[in-house]
């Protein structure tokens, strides 16, 4: 592995890595009957007479019949076997220390976020929370990150279904400085940002699908043409400790957008990010969401050098067709329940 780096000046992190992923062209590692290509599970959720069992696998012995599976990634951002070395500025850098784990969302090597049932999305959040509970437990964790990538484009290197949960000994700059946001706001005018947006948000024009206790919307000023946000509806800074009945509501709201989202935009790539709080002692929490960003065209050097993001669709019109594709998806999903 190589190396956490920091910019000169500004507080950018970029991480040197020296794996080489190498992966058989003929061979899924994420697909059934290739388990020995990755890691060993450290858990298998199994489908027995109605109920899921928690497996994992052993040293020789595989777990079959599975629906979710975990494992430590064979190509790590992060790991705990990095060595313990630093330098100073202006060339900073600390030790990429970490945990890297997959969660494989399906056994069906044809599925995409977008295609799995709410349950299993219902099972996947589980699963990402238990995970998440473990790994605040471990030293030298700051913050957990958990991201999905669907699409070459957005990063992808298997297109098999499966999110990324890896842990950082810092807390990412851009959940840094939302929070640093969050919490002057909160000191000022004594109300959550978020809850105030969500609050605009319900009736307003770039609303695309509500359900009991979630709301997708375009955010007001977006990286992204299509790029939408879900997030709870009441204050929360904590998704290890939301409900069954809050999951399973989170489920289908972020089946029917994922799958009205590639309804509006066919093939469409795009990164699937979770914002949350560090789960740690921390004065500076966020209202818990996640976001999604399409990855319709290529940044321009505005972008690029200036982050100055140009959109060619507005997120009100990106809304208005969002949300015509998105009341249709969840419309059938309903119906099939």
């Amino acid at each position: 592995m190589g190396d956490m780096r920091k910019d000169y000046v500004s507080e950018r992190f970029m991480i040197v890595s020296k794996n080489k992923k190498s992966v058989d062209g003929k061979k899924n590692p994420f697909a059934p009957g290739n388990e020995s290509l990755t890691n060993p599970s450290v858990l298998s959720l199994v489908e027995k007479d109605g109920m899921l069992q928690r497996l994992q696998d052993s040293e020789d012995d595989f777990v079959e019949g599975w629906s979710i599976r975990v494992f430590e990634s064979k190509n790590p951002v992060v790991t705990v076997e990095t060595e313990n070395s630093y330098s100073e500025k202006p060339f900073y850098s600390e030790p990429n220390y970490g945990y890297h784990y997959v969660i494989v969302a399906s056994p069906n090597t044809k599925d995409t976020f977008s295609t799995i049932s709410p349950e299993q999305w219902s099972n996947v959040l589980v699963v990402v929370q238990d995970r998440l509970r473990w790994l605040y437990t471990q030293k030298g964790v700051t913050y957990v990150s958990i991201y999905g990538d669907n699409g070459e484009l957005a990063g992808s290197t298997n297109p098999h279904p499966h999110l990324n949960i890896l842990t950082l000994s810092t807390i990412p700059p851009v959940i840094d400085a939302e929070a640093e946001a969050s919490h002057k706001i909160l000191n000022e005018k004594g109300v959550c940002h978020m809850c105030q947006t969500i609050n605009e948000e319900l009736s307003g024009p770039r609303q695309i699908l509500q359900t009991d206790g979630f709301i997708a919307f375009s955010p007001w000023a977006p990286s992204y043409p299509y790029e939408f946000w879900i997030a709870p509806k009441k204050h929360t800074t904590s998704f290890s400790k939301i409900t069954q009945k809050e999951i399973n509501d989170l489920s289908l709201i972020l089946r029917a957008t994922l799958g009205g989202l590639t309804k509006t935009i066919k093939n469409v790539p795009y990164n699937l990010v979770f914002h949350l709080s560090p789960e740690k002692k921390n004065t500076r929490q966020i209202h818990w969401h996640i976001e999604i960003y399409p990855i319709t065209k290529p940044w321009s050097g505005l972008e690029r050098g200036y982050g100055i993001f140009l959109n060619d669709v507005s997120p009100e019109d990106a809304a208005e067709k969002l949300g015509i594709a998105c009341r249709k998806e969840l419309a059938n999903l309903v119906g099939i329940l």
